[in-house]
Order: structure tokens, then sequence, then C-alpha cells
């Protein structure tokens, strides 16, 4: 049996259906292809996108009523484009006592977002004192909400999601941090 497919060639029923399978199936994969990230195509190969590793430069302490709570490794953004980075990039901290922190040249009203950032967290803002202004807990990942101090702030600390309730942390407190080589 033949089935006319156009006005100039004839082809076998199990070639017609061959040939309208494929028709059906590569607009979709076709589509597919062109809705997919450059990260994306990236992945398909290897990934070629790097985790940003945490670096070790300084460690920083809670404090109630002057005495230490909780002591943690930090990575220390300074710069205009690691504070724009932040977590974003990674998919965690080191461990549970680790965090970043955020030293700015002036108190003023912070506010950060999660945007692109895979990992929950807790948001300590602290004044030019080093008092706790508010925390921000559990901050949700990829949100475009923003997560902003209650009153100015020079110092912001990411830490992991649940370490303020973990270790007591309370607005009030004080921070005390230091550089290490």
């Amino acid at each position: 049996m033949t089935v006319q497919f156009s006005s100039h060639a004839l082809l076998p029923a199990s070639m017609t259906r061959a040939l309208g399978c494929t028709l059906l199936v590569l607009p979709l994969l076709l589509v597919g292809l062109a809705c997919q990230s450059p990260d994306d195509a990236g992945s398909a190969a290897g990934d070629t996108t790097d985790t940003i590793p945490f670096t070790k430069e300084g460690r920083l302490t809670f404090l109630q009523d002057g005495d230490s709570t909780v002591t943690i490794d930090l990575e220390i953004a300074d710069t205009d484009s690691a504070r724009e980075r932040g977590m974003m990039q990674r998919t965690g901290f080191p461990n549970d006592r680790s965090g970043m922190l955020f030293p700015f040249d002036e108190e003023q009203p912070q506010s950060f977002w999660m945007a692109n950032t895979p990992v929950a967290l807790d948001i300590v803002f602290a004044d030019a004192d080093s008092q706790i202004v508010s925390i921000a807990k559990y901050t949700t990942p990829f949100s475009n909400e923003r997560y902003g101090s209650d009153a100015p702030a020079q110092y912001v600390v990411e830490v992991p999601a649940g370490f303020a309730d973990s270790h007591g942390l309370l607005e009030g407190d004080r921070i005390r941090w230091r550089r290490v080589e």
C-alpha cells in the first residue's frame, strides 16, 4: 500500500508513519533546546559554573550581657562585588559555625534579598556600636522579598537558617569580629 505524501512522491505507509512521528517530535526537541538557558546548556557537557569556595577571613563572636555565646568563622564581603554576590552560587556554609560578614562604611538602613541564593539564611543586622538591631530568620531561598534592618545598621551577618534560634540570639546582643591571617 502506498500513501500520497506530496504531489511528487509516493512512500510506503511504514515510512510515512516514521516520518510523521519524526516531524511531530522534532519541533518539540527544537523548542526544548531553544528554551534551555545558557547555564543548562553548559551542564549538559559538564558543569561550567564553579561553586564559589568559602574563604575564612575572620572570626566573629556573638555576645549576650558581655559573655560569649558562640564564635563563628567568617568570610568578609567588603567590596561592592562581594556584597552583591553574597551567598549566590553557594549551596551553604562549610559548617553551622561559619557565616558571611558585610561591613559597610556608614550606619544606615540595610536591605538584603535572596534572589539567586539557593540556601535559607538568618540575617543579623548590627549598628555602628555592634549591637544587634534586628534579625531576619529563616529567609526564603530564591525569593525577591526584601529583608531589612529595623534600624540603621553598619554590619550584616549571614548565617545558616536556624542559627539565631539555636544560639538564642536576640536584638540587643552584640557582635565582635576581627580579621585573621
